[in-house]
């Protein structure tokens, strides 16, 4: 998670929502990335699709079933579909989002019935961080 949170802090100096990501397979970073929206001028530049995206590439493969998803926040739904269709092994994320999270908030995008793969869910890594990390951001803009 503290790879995450240094892509989260880069891409708040590149004035993005601080949110990182990082894919793991087998102990190993593949992936890494920070919000690039702005940047990118892509709505979809989310930190987890630019990992999912990466790890894909670099693998060769759409299926990411041995790999873990480290990211700041808790997914949008946007990002949840995209993780199912992955097949991702596991999900873990630092501070929820009650406002746009789709994994224990809002949809809950994983307790559907329609959705056809669940990976392992773990919330609140380094959630006090997270949390302070996007409300400093925040604050900072008000």
């Amino acid at each position: 998670m503290e790879r995450a949170l240094a892509e989260a802090r880069a891409a708040a100096l590149r004035g993005e929502v601080p949110i990182g990501a990082v894919m793991v397979r087998a102990g190993e970073v593949i992936a890494a990335a920070g919000n690039r929206t702005r940047q990118d001028a892509d709505p979809t530049a989310h930190a987890e699709m630019l990992v999912l995206r990466a790890a894909a590439q670099r693998l060769g493969t759409d299926r990411l079933s041995d790999c873990d998803l480290y990211v700041t926040l808790e997914p949008c739904t946007m990002c949840a579909g995209a993780i199912a269709w992955a097949r991702l092994r596991r999900v873990y994320y630092g501070a929820a989002d009650p406002k746009g999270g789709a994994v224990e908030s809002g949809v809950r995008f994983f307790a559907q019935a329609t959705c056809h793969h669940v990976p392992e869910l773990y919330g609140g890594l380094a959630e006090a961080e997270c949390a302070e990390l996007l409300r400093a951001f925040f604050r900072e803009r008000r």
